[in-house]
């Protein structure tokens, strides 16, 4: 762990960049953060998406996760975007887990080994 004079001579403001990023220490137009996060995610991957159904937390409505997807998240939301118009329902996309209302486990599935992907069905 850094000592306390090191977490306090930290620069927040230069005049040649502006303000700077705190994670990368970047000029905000550079930060290289989102980047450096999709990497590491990636490669903490094994290629298999899993698919389950959950509702813990969400007041018991059903909704299919998907997980492990290989992708960066620019191309996660295009695939979102995709897989919530099959289905006809909505979704979100939320640190690289894709979430589908509704129980559409058989439906993603084919959807995603057509696209290329190994899938599985996790969970009961």
């Amino acid at each position: 762990m850094a000592s306390l004079q090191d977490q306090l001579s930290r620069l927040v403001y230069s005049t040649d960049k502006g303000t700077l990023c705190p994670g990368c220490g970047e000029a905000l137009q550079e930060c290289r953060c989102k980047e450096i996060e999709d990497e590491s995610r990636l490669s903490h991957l094994d290629g298999v998406v899993r698919i389950r159904r959950e509702t813990s937390g969400r007041k018991g409505k059903g909704v299919t996760t998907l997980t492990g997807i290989p992708l960066k998240e620019s191309e996660l939301k295009s695939l979102l975007k995709k897989l919530k118009q099959a289905c006809g329902t909505g979704g979100a996309l939320k640190e690289g887990v894709i979430e589908i209302q509704g129980d559409h486990r058989d439906k993603l599935k084919t959807l995603l080994e057509k696209e290329g992907f190994t899938v599985k069905l996790a969970g009961g």
